[in-house]
């Protein structure tokens, strides 16, 4: 099963005629989670064809508004839709404060239960959302203002099951075959006892994808790039503006690199581009130059990530 990474808004603080306010959806299983919710994102969720209901859960780098002034009209739209699944939202300490004051987005009035995280300053790493098979971790990041970093990652999957080498050891078909998937030791006939690892491959990674934006190249934002498969990064100038990323708390194309290189990332999409490059080609080369797996963001696109390229090739 793979996942698509989708692109939705990849502007910085002003949209232009082809790029929008930040957001970014990872599609797993039909479900969608989705990192940021700048303006019109729910618009740009039409546009990717992506059901608005098959959100479980957003995350929320920081308050400024072109990263969570959508999420007014997003939680709106799913009220109307009456939803009654339950949404997470993780986000910074003050949103409940935001959405309270909003006309019909309090919590409390929305049809269906709005699970706030909030997070404050201080904190150094947090899982902040988990389920069977995935979580997602937050780390602070380094901005003008308070501002984290999340990384999606899949668990680590059971090897794949051999039932020639179950059957050869004397295990009979059927419970005992799911037991050995399950991580269970079984006893056969004869009484031996057969392990797990003796009928199974070696364990499966799953896929790992980093939301690191609005943010100085930093240690959280390089323990979440650490081996990811895809890294989403700033990269709002060109080095030519080194000190205006200084100045505005954000990073450089060969910055962003460099974060991907060190960290052994697979890949680096680049993004939150300032509106002063109609054309963000030169911030790609500068990346290339450190980082050949780099390549600005396209808004729409669907980065696809296998788990099964991740497999032992014994296998």
């Amino acid at each position: 099963m793979t996942t698509d990474v989708i692109p939705l808004g990849t502007a910085s603080a002003l949209p232009t005629g082809d790029r929008h306010l930040s957001a970014m959806a990872v599609q797993r299983k039909g479900r969608l989670y989705l990192f940021d919710c700048g303006e019109g994102t729910q618009y740009r969720l039409l546009h990717a064809g992506l059901n608005r209901s098959r959100i479980d859960a957003i995350f929320v780098t920081h308050l400024h508004g072109d990263h969570c002034y959508g999420l007014p009209g997003l939680l709106s739209t799913l009220a109307l839709q009456q939803r009654s699944d339950p949404v997470t939202l993780v986000a910074p300490k003050g949103i409940q404060a935001m959405l309270r004051v909003l006309p019909g987005d309090a919590p409390d009035d929305l049809p269906y239960p709005l699970r706030i995280r909030e997070i404050g300053e201080g904190f150094q790493r947090e899982t902040v959302y988990r389920t069977e098979e995935l979580t997602v971790v937050g780390r602070p990041l380094e901005h003008r203002t308070f501002a984290m970093g999340f990384r999606l990652e899949e668990r680590t999957r059971p090897g794949r099951f051999h039932p020639e080498t179950a059957r050869a050891l004397g295990v009979p078909e059927g419970p005992a075959f799911g037991r050995l998937k399950a991580g269970e030791s079984v006893t056969t006939k004869d009484g031996t006892t057969v392990q797990p690892h003796q009928v199974l491959g070696p364990p499966r990674p799953g896929i790992s994808v980093a939301y690191v934006t609005d943010t100085r190249p930093c240690d959280g934002g390089r323990v979440l790039a650490d081996d990811v498969d895809l890294l989403y990064h700033d990269a709002t100038f060109a080095d030519a503006l080194h000190d205006r990323a200084v100045e505005t708390g954000h990073s450089t194309a060969r910055e962003a690199a460099e974060v991907a290189h060190d960290a052994d990332a697979h890949r680096l999409l680049l993004g939150h581009i300032s509106a002063r490059y109609d054309d963000p080609a030169p911030l790609e080369t500068e990346a290339t130059a450190v980082f050949p797996e780099s390549s600005v963001a396209e808004e729409l696109r669907r980065y696809t990530l296998d788990p099964r390229s991740k497999e032992p090739e014994s296998e």
